[in-house]
């Protein structure tokens, strides 16, 4: 659609007090909820200990990841429930109901007792929390993007909506910073006792302050004009997914847009601080610094392309952020474990190891609920090594025979922990993880990245250049998905492919990698789940979805 006369000045004028205000107070608010949702995730190992500490410590771990990803899990449902508000009783409203209860959620967790004083219903409880901020995540979003491009001036609704999309990386930016200061200050002990809930509960201070802004905001102008015109769907989850017309650009949106770019937001940014962390055992405090620099020199690229996608289009720019992470995951991530652990990278390569085992034995083990059991020999064997962060290959073995772990010259048998009693469990687990550490430290595998061996310097611009692909694809996504649906039906429209998408693709991202790596034996093979997923909505994009820059959104019905 070609632009008409009338509104050609609009894209020349500059930004008006009122529209400053309109993005400031979105994006402020969405900033927070996005701080609320990651502190979770960035305190994911303290957690695991405060609320799960009858599990073993891998265990726990996951656990706590399921926990992170049962917030993702719920968030298209946030999406259906708020989505539907939003077009109902108007944007202003519905996401300054789901501010507070984010706001809320986070606050709560911090004053929650742990698994010491509670038992299993402090987990529960948690648990609990982290749905009811998937619920409100869910409505924030779409709320947040809709509002400000239903006040931004044709041609600048790229510009204009990417500065919400600097929310999610900012407000990860302020997780870890905040989780850094505190810890550097309290010292690891004290906040790894109690003092980890501090970030938690300065929630209320945030809510406090991102409330009194938003109540200055006034409704978006396009929802209050088809109010007063009595346009308003009736039925929006309806008229959204109920008609092939509108149900089939949610799903283009889903495949083509929001798959590809959550698993590459979540691979490029949440998962290389758990490749670092995990894999690579950088500490903690330098992990969370370097991921910090790589954030502060990426964000303003969202604002970039955000302005650079109302020049060109929303779709090139998208189209070469899939391609370009596609292409380039499996070298990058590789070169983050040169510069950041050289002597894990050596011990991978010259000192090889292997599981000899039962093929019937070893599982996918993929952890979503929790409640799978993964208890072969097998499956012991391949999780350990995965947690060590070592390379195996897996040669078949007897029918019924115990797995193996070879390593040089040294041979350690693993164990069956079905049948066994807890207590047996442990001790077991204890002893097997003691000799297979002794095993590979003396051939040469570190027990924590040497940091008197990393480079800083390089690690920072590799993780940097992963930001940069996020910022192609997050930067022109939210005017791309506000263009594609009517304004009667946008909020809904919107929110529930983009929710799916991140909730979905990327939320279970570290589960399914750390099941993929498990399997293979390779520390880089989970990175295929981010890839194949980029390149379908690189296909998809490229031959389904139209570009929509030019679009009048007066005139989308």
């Amino acid at each position: 659609m070609a632009m008409s006369a009338s509104l050609a000045p609009e894209r020349r004028r500059g930004m008006t007090g009122d529209e400053r205000l309109v993005i400031f107070a979105s994006s402020l608010g969405t900033v927070f909820e996005w701080y609320d949702f990651y502190i979770y995730g960035t305190l994911a190992a303290i957690l695991a200990k405060q609320f799960f500490s009858s599990a073993p410590p891998t265990a726990a771990f996951i656990f706590t990841l399921l926990a992170f990803a049962a917030g993702f899990a719920v968030r298209p449902f946030g999406a259906l429930v708020f989505g539907r508000l939003g077009d109902l009783i108007g944007r202003k409203y519905t996401f300054l109901i789901t501010m507070i209860l984010m706001g809320l959620g986070t606050f709560l967790i911090g004053v929650l007792p742990n698994y010491a004083a509670w038992g299993v219903a402090a987990p529960t409880v948690l648990i609990l929390l982290r749905l009811v901020q998937g619920l409100a995540l869910g409505g924030e979003y779409g709320g947040a993007a809709t509002y400000v491009a239903e006040h931004a001036p044709h041609g600048k609704r790229g510009y204009y909506t990417s500065w919400i999309q600097t929310t999610a990386t900012v407000g990860l930016f302020m997780a870890i910073a905040v989780v850094l200061i505190v810890r550097t200050w309290m010292g690891e002990d004290t906040f790894g006792d109690w003092g980890w809930r501090i970030p938690f509960i300065l929630s209320a201070v945030l809510l406090v302050v991102s409330i009194w802004i938003r109540l200055k905001l006034a409704e978006s102008p396009l929802f209050q004009k088809m109010k007063e015109e009595g346009r308003l769907s009736k039925a929006p989850l309806k008229e959204a997914f109920g008609t092939w017309k509108n149900g089939r650009i949610a799903l283009l949106a889903l495949l083509g847009a929001t798959a590809g770019e959550a698993v590459i937001w979540y691979g490029g940014q949440f998962y290389a601080l758990f490749f670092l962390t995990q894999t690579l055992k950088v500490a903690p405090v330098t992990a969370n610094i370097l991921i910090a620099v790589a954030l502060l020199i990426g964000t303003p690229f969202f604002i970039f392309f955000g302005w650079l996608s109302d020049r060109i289009g929303r779709k090139p720019i998208m189209l070469a952020g899939f391609l370009i992470a596609a292409v380039t995951y499996f070298p990058i991530f590789q070169g983050i474990t040169h510069f950041a652990n050289p002597a894990l990278e050596k011990a991978l390569a010259t000192a090889p190891v292997s599981v000899v085992a039962d093929p019937a034995e070893c599982s996918f083990q993929l952890k979503l609920t929790n409640t799978e059991k993964y208890t072969t020999s097998c499956d012991i064997a391949t999780s350990t090594l995965v947690n060590k962060s070592v390379n195996y290959t897996l040669t078949p073995g007897p029918a019924g025979s115990v797995a193996q772990v070879k390593i040089g010259d040294a041979t350690i048998d693993a164990f069956g922990a079905a049948g066994l009693s807890g207590d047996d469990v442990k001790a077991k687990t204890a002893a097997f993880e003691t000799a297979v550490g002794d095993a590979i430290k003396g051939h040469g595998y570190p027990a924590a990245a040497n940091p008197d061996e990393i480079n800083l310097v390089m690690t920072v611009i590799l993780l940097a250049i992963l930001v940069l692909f996020v910022t192609m694809v997050y930067g022109p996504i939210a005017a791309w998905l506000v263009e594609m649906f009517p304004t009667r039906i946008r909020y809904t429209g919107m929110s529930l492919p983009y929710h799916i998408g991140n909730g979905w693709f990327g939320g279970f991202l570290p589960a399914i990698v750390f099941a993929i790596v498990a399997s293979t034996g390779n520390i880089y093979s989970g990175l295929w789940y981010p890839i194949i997923i980029a390149a379908m909505s690189f296909v998809v994009a490229l031959f389904f979805l139209p570009e929509t820059k030019d679009r009048d959104l007066n005139h989308i019905e």
